[in-house]
């Protein structure tokens, strides 16, 4: 509507000429809604509400007689209450663009204020405490003013005496050194860490290079095995034709031996055991002929002496059959001899060698004897009952206790 007016949200409305009057003020604040503003009898106009800022640049000196230049910002707003909104329309409605530098010229003076009742170490070193105490001081001004200041911030503090430079001369020194110190270490870890970089990649190029000689040589071994496989392979096949060749010669040497051992070996063993056993058979034989001789002749002698005492005995008693007997004794030696002649010339086999000789030496001799002793019996079967002369005796069968040998067994 034409005569509707209604305020921004940071404008303050201030209407004069109405007779009512809701403040202690003689017009009527209006903030965040609209109002009927009624022509030529009321009038109506805007203060603004909106933040604001202040740059400060002063010229102070300190508590210990040093020229400094501080350089700070205020930030600044009119009050949202209605008195301030009305401390501040009274002084600058129709000034509004003034507001800044008037703020900013009252803030400095209490900046100058403070900055003389300190040093330059504590303005350096307390910034916050400086801001703080400029606010305080310069509260009660505000207040009247109807502004609330937000913030104050000291931006920069210049020095043109060199004092703040050669106040920081040590520790900037101290930092110096230490930032060269601490660069020489940086350098020095750079240099050893680089030392070590070059070691360990000296290290991979050499196991690198290692590596590859090895696979290189591999490589050349595997072509080397490669070329000589052929050779390799006909070579193996020429040994294996070979072992093949000998266990073929061992076998046919196997056989030869074995045929050998059939064909020469063993006949002439054979006929080797064949004349051994003539030869042994000729010894016996030998040896047969002179134990026969002997055993003969001994037995002939034995058979003798009985004889003559038979024949001593029956002349003494006048036997004329023991006379008879004494005519085979007698002819006794040449039957043996005939009966060993004969035997030499017989194909005989003894099988218990000199015992077998000997029996049959006493076989020839017992049947001469068995003549005898058939004698003696018929003798004494027409004696019986006779008595023998003093120290005569009459012919034991068994003379002088002699059993009569057997003739072996031939084959």
């Amino acid at each position: 509507m034409l005569f509707w007016h209604v305020p921004a949200p940071n404008e303050a409305m201030l209407i004069s000429g109405s007779k009512r009057q809701s403040q202690d003020t003689q017009f009527r604040i209006v903030t965040g809604h609209g109002s009927f503003v009624v022509p030529v009898k009321q009038k109506a106009r805007m203060l603004s509400l909106a933040l604001q800022e202040a740059e400060i640049a002063e010229d102070c000196v300190t508590q210990q007689g040093i020229r400094l230049t501080v350089r700070a910002v205020c930030v600044f707003k009119v009050g949202d209450d209605a008195v301030s909104i009305a401390n501040a329309a009274r002084r600058f409605l129709s000034e509004q663009d003034q507001m800044q530098e008037l703020v900013g010229r009252i803030f400095a003076g209490h900046l100058r204020s403070i900055i003389g009742g300190l040093t330059v170490e504590q303005i350096i070193r307390e910034r916050s405490r400086v801001a703080q105490e400029v606010m305080a001081g310069s509260h009660g001004e505000m207040e009247k003013l109807g502004i609330v200041v937000d913030a104050l911030q000291i931006q920069e503090i210049e020095d043109a005496t060199g004092y703040i430079d050669n106040l920081a001369a040590p520790h900037a020194a101290a930092v110096a050194s230490q930032a060269r110190i601490a660069q020489a270490k940086a350098d020095q870890e750079a240099s050893e860490r680089e030392q070590q970089a070059a070691a360990l990649k000296a290290e991979y190029e050499r196991d690198t290079a290692i590596k590859r000689a090895g696979f290189l040589a591999e490589t050349e071994q595997s072509r080397a095995r490669a070329a000589q496989a052929g050779p390799l392979a006909e070579a193996r096949a020429t040994q294996e034709v070979t072992e093949e060749q000998t266990a073929l010669a061992q076998r046919n040497a196997a056989l030869t031996a074995q045929r050998l051992e059939a064909e020469v070996r063993r006949p002439a063993d054979a006929e080797a055991y064949r004349k051994r056993t003539l030869a042994e058979a000729d010894r016996d034989r030998v040896k047969f002929e002179a134990d026969a001789g002997a055993y003969t002749e001994r037995t002939l002698a034995e058979a003798q002496a009985d004889a003559n005492t038979a024949r001593a005995a029956s002349l003494r008693d006048g036997n004329q059959e023991l006379i008879a007997a004494n005519r085979i004794v007698e002819n006794l030696p040449a039957l043996a001899d005939a009966a060993a002649r004969g035997m030499a010339g017989a194909d005989l086999t003894v099988l218990n060698g000199t015992d077998g000789v000997n029996q049959i030496a006493a076989g020839i001799a017992g049947q001469a004897l068995a003549i005898l002793r058939s004698l003696q019996h018929s003798t004494a079967a027409s004696t019986a009952g006779a008595s023998v002369a003093p120290g005569a005796s009459a012919v034991d069968p068994n003379v002088h206790g002699r059993p009569a040998p057997r003739l072996p067994n031939r084959s």
